[in-house]
This record gives structure tokens, sequence and C-alpha cells, in this order.
């Protein structure tokens, strides 16, 4: 979500902008609600609303918005066969909106929500569904959707972070993967010469010990953490300051033994400041070894299999092969 309204800011310094929101969906359908895509002057687009021919449907539409200024609502139907829709066949139909945005007020709003959003400042956009009224950031004050002045609502909640402790060979892959899938990145490792800029252009890098790196990260962030160290005793150093923080997720790499080790250990040394009545559950929670078994070996291979449970957990998906449902359906050939 940052990245894409920082792309967003970056397209109304150039000119006005279309943004295609997907605000109503029936039945099966390739995007979400509050998905979005941005049309350009230039015929270029950001983001994505599903593809094909229904999103091929929306730029044509996109075109006249941004050549008239007016407002529209468009359904795209993906709910028939192959013989009587040209715009799919997922099976349900999907609303989407498309609004011009253009000028000093638009750059300023896009600016706003970038600022609040890398402040970890959870806001509300406000898009007015009607033509006289543009969107708005909300504040306390601000009245939602009524009947008699319909508007969309998008929730514009702060990234969640991921910290990768250890900065070694399947730390650089699984750094990368995670900023693709919309992680604000930290990395840490005591080791200045494998945790900086150059091996990690796309995180915030602490080259410092595990206790003052996880002072410096915000109480509020949704916190998930990657424990990809060197050694036992690193996971150990980790999750003694970490696991206090309940984090909404903690994987740690390595072995069943290694696992079993840093587990027993934390067990009976117990956690300083945290009961043991409640350190069981937390220590229950881990997910180790870490990532879906997906018979990884590589290390990108290992940080694609973790990013897949990141976003399961994230997601709250069940991680099974999507073939699955199909195969349990029927199929008739006439």
């Amino acid at each position: 979500m940052l990245n894409f309204y920082q792309q967003l800011a970056t397209a109304l310094q150039q000119g006005s902008v279309v943004l295609a929101t997907v605000v109503k969906v029936q039945g099966s359908v390739p995007r979400e609600v509050g998905a979005m895509m941005l049309f350009r002057s230039d015929g270029s687009s950001i983001g994505t609303i599903g593809g094909g021919a229904g999103e091929a449907s929306i730029i044509e539409h996109a075109r006249h918005v941004l050549a008239t200024g007016e407002k529209q609502g468009v359904d795209i139907d993906l709910s028939g066969n192959l013989e009587q829709t040209k715009q799919g066949i997922c099976g349900g139909r999907m609303h989407v909106w498309l609004e011009r945005w253009q000028g000093e007020s638009a750059l300023a709003l896009a600016n706003d929500i970038v600022a609040s959003l890398q402040a970890g400042q959870d806001r509300v956009l406000i898009t007015p569904l009607v033509s006289a009224r543009s969107p708005y950031l909300s504040t306390p004050n601000s009245p939602l959707a009524t009947p008699d002045d319909p508007a969309f609502v998008i929730p514009l909640l702060r990234p969640p972070t991921l910290l990768i402790v250890g900065a070694g060979h399947v730390a650089v892959p699984l750094a990368h993967m995670a900023h693709l899938i919309d992680f604000r990145v930290v990395v840490q490792d005591d080791r200045p010469e494998f945790a900086n800029h150059q091996r990690f252009s796309d995180a915030t890098v602490l080259a410092q010990p595990i206790t003052p790196a996880v002072a410096t990260l915000s109480t509020g962030a949704l916190l998930y953490v990657a424990l990809v160290t060197r050694g036992y005793q690193h996971d150990l150093a980790a999750l003694r300051v970490l696991l206090p923080r309940s984090p909404q997720y903690i994987g740690m790499i390595g072995s069943q033994k290694r696992v079993k080790t840093v587990l027993q250990a934390l067990q009976q040394e117990g956690i300083p400041g945290m009961a043991p009545s409640l350190l069981t559950p937390q220590l229950e929670r881990i997910y180790a070894p870490i990532g879906l078994n997906l018979g990884a070996l590589t290390p990108a291979e290992i940080a694609v299999s973790i990013c897949a449970e990141l976003i399961a957990v994230y997601r709250r998906g069940n991680g099974r092969s999507l073939s699955g449902s199909l195969a349990a359906t029927p199929l008739s050939m006439e």
C-alpha cells in the first residue's frame, strides 16, 4: 500500500492520473475490494485489478475519465462462459470506480497518505461516490458514508514490519522478496560486513546487537520476525528480547535438533520478566523450522517458502494447494 501511494504521488508530479478502485465484488473475482490501479496520460499503468479483458475494458474507460474528468463506475462481468463474454470467466462480478486525480490538492493528499503510512499512523481515505466531491483523509471529526452521501471507505493501514535477524545468505533474497510483497523490511546483524546497505538496498539495516536493535522498533508496529541467524546462541538472544513483544509471527530457521535445543533452553532458563505460564504459549507460537514445506534447498527457494508462510499468516490462508478445491469438485464435460 505504501509503495502504491508513493508511485501515485510521483505520477501526480508529472500530470493527471486516473485511479481505478474495486469497490464491490460478487462471487469469484481476481482481486479484492480495495484493489487499485492507476492509469497515466502516457498510457502506462501501475498496479492491477486483475488483468485480462476486464482490466483492458477499465483502461478504455480510464482514457475517457482522464480526458473529461467525469467520474464513473464500471461493472465488469466475469460470470459468463467463453462464448458469451469477452471479459473473463472467473465466476463473479466487480464494480470499479474511476476518478481523475490532478493538481496540487491531489498531490497534497497523496503526500499526506504517504507521510501517514511512513509514520505508522492508520488513517482512512474516503472517496465520495458523487461527482461534486473529491477524496479526503478522515479525521476524528470526519463523518463516514451515509445513504444520502455514499462513499467508499478505504482503511490506510501501516505496512507490517518484517525483522530479519541475521544477514547471511538466506537473508539477502528474503529481504528482497519481503519488500516485493509490501513488508517494511528491517535487517539486524552485529557484523557490519554483512549488515550493510550494499547487500540490503530494500531494507533498514541495523548493524548492532539484537537488544538495542529491537529497542529502535516502534511498539505499535505489526511485527513479523524471521530468525535466520548463524547459530542457536543468536536465536536464544533474539527470542529473549522478542518474545515479550508478542510479534504477530516468529519463524526460526534450522534443523529439528537446533529448534529443539533452543526451545528446551528457553523453557529451562526462562525469560526475565516473563512468567512461565506466559512463556509456554509464546514458544508454541514459533514457526520452526521456518517456512512452508516446498522442498526448498537454495537460499532463494528457502526465501520463497518463508514469504509464502508470511503471506499465509498475514492473509490467514491455509497454505494448501489451490488445486485441491477444484479436484474435489466433479467436472462436467458437457
